[in-house]
């Protein structure tokens, strides 16, 4: 029967002359009471979570891979700053994913203290990020396994990674690929030994990794902590503009203006380990686009066009390493700088370690109007990376020359009118060596 018998038919089925009719028309009501069910991108404002489910690749994911949950892959302790623990994180799990295997849920370290090995602080995994909820988001393309899935039948096959000149990629990726077949792939564990997972060689392009990052979700009471902060720079921008009359609300609307209120964060890299790195970076890349003085960070964000009068500045800074008591000063008139002391939030970062603290940090950062960081940095990179996979998801593809809602800049490159270079994530790129180390190409 063609479609054109069904077109007698009336609202609600009345009259149906045959089957195959009914069917149709149960597909049409299905597909319309589907597109009311499924949610619009809110604005922003809430957890850039929301923004950012892989819940779209979950199909996909499964098509690509069906991860085993009987054979694992178990790495080193995970070290550094929060971001390179997230990269080094990503490294493990796809290769395991490489490995057909489960990796076994690694320590992280909650301090900053990478040297001595008797101060890394171990932290468990899901005392930072969800457990299930990574699962979930990642199912079918990685997953992350707990010690206790172990049967322990074949016991550990021990792994060491090579180092140095003649341990190339090709031979990384040989290496990786014979543990796919016998007898290495029999033994229900292969443990890494050796160096940090962020020093692997990669063989995986940026995409596999936003993939990764996409799935991490931190447990909600650091979640919470973050929207704390955000509230509370939304909430001091909002009576700054209300005690110069600029905002036109009434005062029964405090709480939802300060939900409303702009602000800038900036990524404010002048610390003491910092600046002894870039230097030495500038001098082995002959370039001089690395290190940025506070002076010319504060000049060059004065600079960004669009910035309204009181508009809330947020400098993030690890406080523990900062020997600059000067960051709030010499500001461009009408930008409230504020740091974690002066903003009056203190009380919620000092109670954690050095981890929690900078995981707040991004997540604040994440949450910004406008971020502005250093292109060199991992941090400012991987907040640039999920900004831009929120931009492209809202069907905005560049951002270089046109006005975007979330812009990013990169404060140690020059841009136009004395500002800050507008920085996009290259999504396309074949390894994350851009990202994991720095680049003064930044899609712009």
């Amino acid at each position: 029967m063609d479609f054109a018998h069904c077109k007698h038919l009336r609202f609600l089925g009345r009259h149906m002359h045959s089957v195959a009719c009914r069917c149709l028309l149960l597909v049409f009501l299905s597909l319309v009471f589907s597109a009311f069910l499924c949610p619009t991108i809110p604005g922003f404002g809430g957890s850039l979570n929301s923004f950012m489910s892989v819940d779209t690749y979950s199909s996909q994911s499964r098509l690509e891979s069906v991860v085993r949950k009987d054979k694992f892959l178990e790495v080193p302790q995970i070290v550094w700053g929060l971001n390179n623990q997230k990269i080094a994180f990503a490294r493990a799990c796809l290769t395991a994913r490489m490995l057909n295997r489960t990796l076994l849920m690694p320590s992280l370290s909650a301090s900053l203290f990478y040297k001595e090995i008797d101060l890394l602080q171990p932290i468990s995994f899901d005392r930072v990020f969800q457990f299930e909820r990574f699962n979930s988001l990642c199912n079918g393309f990685v997953q992350v396994g707990r010690y206790s899935d172990l049967s322990n039948r074949t016991g550990a096959f021990e792994l060491p990674k090579g180092s140095g000149r003649k341990w190339t990629v090709e031979r990384d990726l040989n290496q990786l690929k014979e543990c796919r077949e016998d007898p290495t792939d029999g033994f229900e564990v292969i443990r890494i030994v050796g160096k940090n997972p962020f020093l692997w060689h990669d063989h995986w392009p940026v995409k596999d990794y936003a993939k990764v990052f996409e799935c991490l979700v931190l447990v909600d009471e650091i979640a919470e902590e973050a929207e704390k902060v955000v509230y509370k720079i939304r909430e001091l921008g909002s009576k700054a503009r209300r005690k110069t009359d600029v905002l036109e609300k009434n005062e029964t609307l405090k709480d939802s203006s300060s939900q409303l209120t702009p602000f800038v964060a900036v990524h404010m890299r002048i610390e003491k380990d910092w600046m002894i790195h870039c230097k030495k970076l500038e001098q082995r890349s002959n370039t001089s686009q690395i290190c940025s003085s506070k002076e010319e960070i504060v000049e060059r964000v004065g600079h960004i066009g669009g910035l309204g009068y009181h508009t809330v500045v947020y400098v993030a800074v690890a406080d523990s390493l900062l020997e600059d008591p000067s960051i709030l000063s010499g500001w461009k008139e009408g930008l409230l700088p504020f740091e974690k002391k002066k903003l009056g939030v203190w009380d919620i970062y000092k109670k954690y370690p050095y981890l929690i603290k900078s995981a707040i940090d991004y997540e604040v950062c994440l949450r910004a109007d406008a971020f502005v960081g250093n292109s060199f940095s991992t941090f400012s990179n991987l907040i640039v990376l999920e900004r831009t996979q929120r931009m492209i998801r809202m069907g905005v593809t560049r951002s270089c020359g046109v006005d975007v809602r979330w812009p990013s800049y990169a404060y140690n490159i020059l841009g136009e009118a004395g500002g800050p270079q507008k920085w996009f994530t290259d999504m396309s790129g074949s390894s994350l060596q851009a990202i994991s180390y720095g680049s003064n190409n930044i899609s712009c």
